[in-house]
């Protein structure tokens, strides 16, 4: 009998045990872009996502190009970029199964509220040349971010190259939005941001935004699972589930109640 007991204990035991192993194992890796972490975005929506599924999010906040290449390794279940060019590669590649639009919002020319190079306005091309005929600091990520990919499409098309001749006052940081913005504070400089981590940015001495409403400073987000085909190990149906409540009505809803001040940061668009 009590040879009985003690094995029943032990059955339990086992049970217990492996429902509570399966329960920390319910979670997925997320890389994403800094700017959905250092806007305050994923601490609004990921516990409205939990609460909806059970499922934990840890975030790898990266610049798009990293984050991707984290999805490339299998060291992330899910990317959540804003660089659609090079989201549709990885998707081709084979890396990641389908893309789905999420979410947008627009990149802000951010600079010294007295203006030395007289960017003011809409043109973003106009801006960036006029900071390069200036010689006025300029602070770049420099880190193959989806900001920073975009940031070269505006050099570019304000005919400035800037890799074979970086102008007066260009400094790269090699870093994510919220330390570009530090020192752009810190140096009384211009900076490319994301207008989401630009409102939750605290440190902002004198800086103000400069430049907005040039349609080509539109911000694209999108979601992808990684592609199992390359990494057996990937949590595709938890990923799955992450992706499909982003796009869901619950996960666009929970996208558009983000506000700070009044102000929404990120304007969902999975319908599109």
């Amino acid at each position: 009998m009590k040879l009985g007991r003690w094995l029943g204990s032990l059955a339990l035991g086992a049970l217990m045990w492996a429902g509570a192993a399966q329960a920390q194992d319910k979670f997925i890796v997320v890389a994403s872009t800094t700017s959905t972490e250092q806007s305050g975005l994923f601490g609004h929506l990921l516990p409205v996502f939990k609460q909806a599924t059970g499922i934990d999010v840890r975030v790898v906040a990266l610049g798009t190009g990293q984050a991707l290449d984290t999805g490339r390794r299998g060291d992330a279940d899910v990317v959540f970029v804003h660089d659609p060019l090079a989201e549709e590669k990885f998707v081709a590649e084979g890396f990641g199964l389908k893309r789905l639009p999420v979410m947008y919002n627009d990149f802000v020319v951010i600079g010294p509220k007295a203006d030395p190079a007289g960017v003011r306005g809409k043109d973003v091309s106009a801006a960036l040349g006029r900071i390069v005929a200036a010689g006025a600091p300029f602070i770049s990520r420099g880190d193959k971010s989806g900001t920073h990919a975009a940031e070269l499409r505006y050099w570019k098309a304000a005919s400035v190259d800037v890799a074979a001749a970086k102008p007066a006052g260009y400094r790269e940081c090699g870093c994510g939005m919220g330390p570009a913005l530090n020192m752009a504070s810190s140096m009384n400089a211009y900076v490319l941001a994301d207008r989401g981590t630009w409102l939750n940015f605290k440190n902002r001495g004198d800086l103000v935004v400069l430049v907005e409403g040039d349609k080509r400073l539109y911000n694209q987000y999108g979601v992808i699972v990684v592609n199992p085909a390359k990494h057996p190990h990937v949590k595709k149906d938890l990923g799955q589930t992450f992706a499909d409540w982003l796009v869901s009505a619950a996960g666009q809803k929970a996208i558009a109640d983000y506000k700070i001040g009044g102000e929404q940061l990120f304007f969902p668009n999975a319908d599109q």
